[in-house]
């Protein structure tokens, strides 16, 4: 028998990489080489277990990032802005990986991209964790690497975390602060990613040198409050913020966030029916609900 075709997973421990590592493992039509920053980790040790290659490699060390994509037949790429917050630093690490990947002829590449706003909306707006992305992503395609780039929507995860409601002034109920004014947003949850990225390894033919906008749902803001409040049984609100005042809101990053919103306000291409092909057992965002109720209570 012929032996596997290796796919290469960056960013294995994290969000996006260890649903992509899960996914592959489950289906078992490739070898997974998952990499991460520290192959000692309890959460690289489990993938080791659960049978994945694992590799320590350092999106700023181009030796081991070769190491990592030498022999393999494709990869999964993710870099993470948050890490440093420079948009020219993960500029960098994602052209040096393109680089790589066209040099070691990779036959496949999965890029988790965005939009570079910046260039879309002609300077007016500058959102430096898609912007960054977007830049990498057109590299990609400038340089004939063969790669689909695959461009997430809002993550329902994040409604655990930064994006949980408020409690609101009153103290008997809470406030979804998201300045959408009546736009829908798209939204998936970042676990449902790796069924979509095995469908597009398998499928190469149709979708190598595309762009593709992931969603599982669009609803707006007063939507989503509205589930909240049904399987959580607390009252939540749209707290109907406009980006103005969001912008101004004390922690890092809010003008940041408030011109991402004001970029989802635009409704950027995101395909809910072709997210739904490539992962038929998509979560809406009732279901995710419901699933991570217990985790949402005890956010709040």
């Amino acid at each position: 028998m012929a032996s596997k075709k290796i796919i290469t997973v960056f960013g294995a421990t994290g969000a996006q990489g260890g649903s992509v590592v899960g996914a592959l493992l489950k289906d078992r039509s490739f070898a997974v080489r998952a990499v991460t920053r520290d192959a000692s980790k309890p959460a690289a040790v489990k993938l080791k277990e659960s049978g994945a290659e694992v590799v320590s490699a350092d999106l700023d060390n181009e030796k081991s990032l070769e190491a990592a994509l030498s022999g393999a037949y494709g990869a999964f790429i993710v870099t993470n802005f948050w890490d440093h917050f420079s948009k020219d630093k993960e500029v960098k690490q994602g052209k040096s990986i393109a680089d790589l990947c066209k040099r070691l002829g990779l036959h496949h590449v999965i890029y988790s991209g965005l939009e570079n706003v910046n260039k879309l909306t002609g300077g007016k707006l500058e959102v430096l964790h898609f912007d960054g992305k977007g830049v990498v992503e057109e590299y990609f395609h400038q340089i004939s690497v063969p790669v689909t780039s695959v461009r997430l929507a809002f993550y329902y995860e994040n409604f655990l975390t930064a994006g949980k409601p408020q409690k609101s002034k009153d103290g008997n109920s809470y406030d979804l602060v998201i300045p959408m004014c009546d736009v829908p947003m798209d939204g998936i949850s970042v676990s449902d990613l790796g069924p979509v990225v095995v469908s597009i390894l398998k499928n190469p033919k149709e979708y190598i040198g595309k762009n593709i906008g992931l969603s599982a749902e669009k609803l707006t803001v007063a939507q989503y409050a509205d589930i909240m409040s049904k399987v959580s049984g607390k009252i939540i609100k749209d707290s109907k913020i406009p980006p103005e005042v969001y912008e101004k809101l004390p922690f890092q990053g809010a003008e940041e966030m408030a011109n991402m919103f004001r970029f989802y306000m635009m409704v950027p291409d995101r395909d809910v029916p072709q997210t739904h092909k490539l992962n038929p057992n998509i979560k809406c965002f009732q279901r995710w609900l419901e699933e991570n109720k217990e985790a949402f209570i005890k956010a709040l």
